[in-house]
């Protein structure tokens, strides 16, 4: 028997993990039609070059000559209704070798770092991506790198709030759609409201007419905001640093990732590219992230760090925050620019720390400024916080 997201998401709730939901129910008989339609659905090979020419050669020998790939699927709705959760038993359980499951923003950052790679290129090198020496387009190219690396693609808060970007998704989603990619996307908004009020925009309403054509808009719109329900009543800033802290933040943690405590020894790690470089997350699952102050705020990390790692995460974790003195300002200036970053992309923040909020820097160069920082950490613990959106406006 196919064990697919269906049979999964039924497993859980005889295990008493997922509660009874209309709504999820339906979504995820649409992500079982996905996985069925995926069973004999032919992978892209790895040379670049012969992608086109094989992956329609491959479709006409899949299932007769008017075969077509499986139409994606644009999962949109209110924060906290479990969208992220049904796509990650979908890509779990998807019968694709090659497959990704990456944040939007994370990967379009990736594009645009293949694209003026491409630029430097000599024609040799391009020639052995399957584009043109003598062609500057990166985009095709590019998309035949992507292609060759994933055919199931799984995109979490897919949103378009840079020109940048704007200007790029058109073409590069035609190419990679055309190459046969199936992709499933996540979004707190429905696709007519992407790049809304964004800069030159009617020139990307028919990018948006592009999406609406090519995938399936489907809504989860329940009336149960379970992230909320976890946070409700739960306390977010717990002092002093002891083993009582360290083991309520710890349970915090498996409340709000629907684990279980028993499987503490298999919580995954992860890790963001930022730049080039590589921020190694201890710990993370569902959209939740724990570190140390140590580990970021003691290192040389910089805001375009923490602006990743809060795009990247609803929730953040930090484990033992310090009282910071004079000659730790460094540390209390990374604090600062990390709390900015959550609070500007509404990420819910829990932490042990050695002393209350207010006394955390009380002295030293940019203590008062810290006081912005002691007032976003005391808005941060509020219900009203709680309910706002992940990167909501």
């Amino acid at each position: 028997m196919t064990f697919g997201p269906q049979q999964h998401y039924a497993a859980l709730m005889d295990d008493g993990e997922l509660r009874p939901d209309t709504e999820q129910a339906a979504v995820i008989a649409r992500l079982q039609q996905l996985y069925n339609e995926l069973e004999h659905y032919p992978e892209v090979r790895s040379n670049a070059t012969s992608i086109r020419s094989w992956r329609f050669s491959a479709l006409f020998n899949w299932n007769g000559p008017d075969a077509k790939p499986p139409r994606g699927i644009y999962l949109h709705g209110g924060v906290g209704r479990g969208k992220s959760m049904l796509m990650d038993l979908f890509y779990e359980t998807a019968p694709v070798k090659n497959k990704r499951r990456v944040h939007f923003h994370e990967f379009m950052q990736e594009v645009h770092a293949r694209m003026k790679a491409w630029r430097t290129m000599s024609g040799k090198e391009r020639a052995q991506m399957g584009g043109k020496a003598s062609d500057d387009d990166p985009i095709p190219p590019v998309a035949n790198q992507i292609a060759t690396e994933a055919t199931l693609l799984c995109f979490d808060e897919f949103q378009v709030s840079d020109i940048a970007d704007a200007m790029v998704l058109g073409r590069l989603f035609k190419e990679i759609l055309d190459r046969g990619v199936v992709v499933l996307a996540t979004s707190n908004r429905v696709p007519d409201d992407l790049y809304k009020d964004g800069l030159n925009r009617q020139l990307f309403l028919p990018v948006i007419e592009m999406l609406k054509e090519a995938w399936d808009i489907v809504p989860l719109d329940g009336p149960t905001d379970y992230r909320l329900d976890r946070m409700r009543g739960m306390q977010t800033f717990y002092t002093p640093i002891n083993d009582k802290s360290t083991a309520a933040l710890s349970a915090a943690f498996f409340r709000l990732t629907d684990r279980n405590v028993e499987d503490r020894d298999k919580v995954p790690t992860d890790e963001i590219l930022v730049q080039g470089r590589t921020i190694f997350v201890p710990k993370a699952a569902r959209g939740v992230a724990v570190f140390s102050f140590k580990r970021l705020c003691a290192n040389p990390l910089g805001s375009a760090d923490y602006l990743a790692i809060a795009r990247h995460y609803h929730t953040v974790i930090m484990v033992a925050i310090p009282k910071l003195s004079k000659d730790k300002r460094n540390e209390a200036k990374r604090f600062v620019t990390f709390i900015d970053a959550l609070y500007e992309q509404k990420v819910k923040f829990l932490c042990s720390a050695a002393v209350m909020p207010e006394a955390l820097y009380p002295a030293g160069d940019g203590s008062f400024e810290f006081e912005r920082t002691v007032s976003r950490l005391m808005e941060m613990q509020s219900e009203a916080y709680f309910a706002l959106g992940h990167g909501a406006d």
